[in-house]
């Protein structure tokens, strides 16, 4: 199956290379191009791509209110969004993932990384670049006194201990899976756990608790 991406970014140089690179890879095809938030927002309506890689900073509409249109939590029928940004608009990261983004990537990654996160953000999978979370953990650690993390629901089982400091060091469900030696059902059930555990919404939140609980160095 062919995987239809269309690619959202004001600046003409960074939507022609994304769509060299991901058309140059087998299975992938870039089906549309937009330079703001409200023609990708029309586009993908239109094509219904199966992944959407938007900027976070563009004119019209920007790329969290783009995401928000379609795959807020009011929406039927989300689209899978991965979010590319620049550290200097880490601040906005938090929007991103209340609006839906299903991951997050430096536009910096290199072409494997990206190609890794659109197969899987098809496969409901979430990947956030590790240097993403360590910047939002680094801000979140100097923003403050901090509220004294909540305690889970129910104790951790030490299988979902492994997994979550994977989780919080960036790590795929995939490639924890691998690590762990067990199937990716297997590792989808535990993060549910984790979820319901620690009232949490996405990977980041659980990687925050990680490193308030310094089960992360």
């Amino acid at each position: 199956m062919t995987i239809r991406v269309l690619i959202a970014d004001d600046q003409g140089i960074v939507r022609a290379g994304l769509t060299t690179i991901l058309n140059g890879q087998p299975g992938l095809e870039v089906v549309g191009q937009a330079a703001d938030g409200r023609a990708a927002v029309t586009l993908a309506r239109r094509l219904r791509p199966d992944v959407c890689l938007f900027d976070i900073r563009m004119p019209v509409l920007d790329g969290i209110e783009a995401t928000r249109l379609l795959a807020g939590p009011d929406v039927a029928d989300p689209t899978a969004v991965i979010v590319i940004t620049t550290f200097d608009t880490d601040e906005y990261i938090y929007g991103a993932l209340k609006a839906g983004a299903r991951g997050f990537l430096l536009k910096g990654a290199e072409p494997d990384q990206l190609v890794q996160a659109i197969h899987a953000a098809v496969q409901g999978d979430a990947l956030i670049d590790p240097a993403v979370t360590a910047r939002l953990l680094a801000t979140f650690a100097t923003s403050g006194p901090a509220a004294a993390p909540a305690q889970p629901l129910d104790p951790l089982t030490d299988r979902e201990e492994d997994v979550l400091s994977r989780v919080a060091r960036g790590r795929t469900n995939a490639e924890i899976a691998h690590e762990l030696h067990i199937s990716l059902s297997t590792v989808k059930f535990h993060l549910t756990g984790l979820t319901t555990k620690l009232n949490a919404r996405n990977r980041v939140e659980l990687a925050l608790w990680a490193y308030q609980t310094n089960r992360i160095a």
